[in-house]
């Protein structure tokens, strides 16, 4: 099993905070591992949250849930989040997306990744496009939409966010760390 489902990790009222905290915290435009920009690969506004500030609740909610979930699904060895909490904007106006890629690279934090975990921000009718799609060999899974809802799967596996074509999506993106994969 690459993926697995945690349906209403997060409540209504818990998303719209984990968005105003975003928004507040200034959205700028995201990169790639390293910082690179490559509009045609990324576009999406970001924003780090301070998992151990105001958003330290969000981290704890992440923690528990991934421990439960890895145990469940995936039994790796997950050490330590080394990274903080991204919250994501694609936006209609310049057809936000995130093309084919996996959340392992070459940079010092990112060659540790083991899992992801993909928070749905957004209700379902607030946009369309922007699926979260999941690589599984010659089979193609969309995320679930419902808001609250997260995705977790295996770091090494190809995803992307198709573009949104009207509205804006939001989305919480969380790295689980550990030995590299041998």
């Amino acid at each position: 099993m690459f993926s697995h489902t945690l349906p209403a990790l997060f409540s209504r009222s818990e998303t719209a905070e984990i968005i105003r905290l975003a928004e507040d915290g200034r959205l700028k435009r995201g990169g790639l591992v390293g910082g690179q920009r490559h509009d045609n690969i990324r576009r999406a506004d970001i924003c780090w949250l301070d998992d151990q500030g105001n958003a330290s609740w969000v981290m704890d909610r992440i923690v528990d849930a991934v421990a439960r979930a890895n145990r469940a699904a995936f039994n790796f060895d997950i050490t330590e989040f080394k990274e903080k909490l991204q919250v994501a904007a694609y936006d209609e106006s310049d057809e936000g997306h995130y093309d084919w890629h996996s959340d392992i690279g070459d940079g010092p934090i990112a060659r540790y990744r083991k899992l992801t975990i993909v928070t749905q921000l957004s209700d379902d009718e607030d946009y369309e496009g922007g699926e979260l799609e999941l690589n599984v060999g010659s089979d193609v899974t969309i995320a679930p939409r419902e808001r609250g809802s997260s995705t977790l799967f295996a770091s090494f596996m190809l995803h992307r966010v198709v573009p949104v074509k009207k509205g804006k999506r939001y989305s919480l993106t969380s790295w689980c760390h550990g030995p590299e994969f041998r």
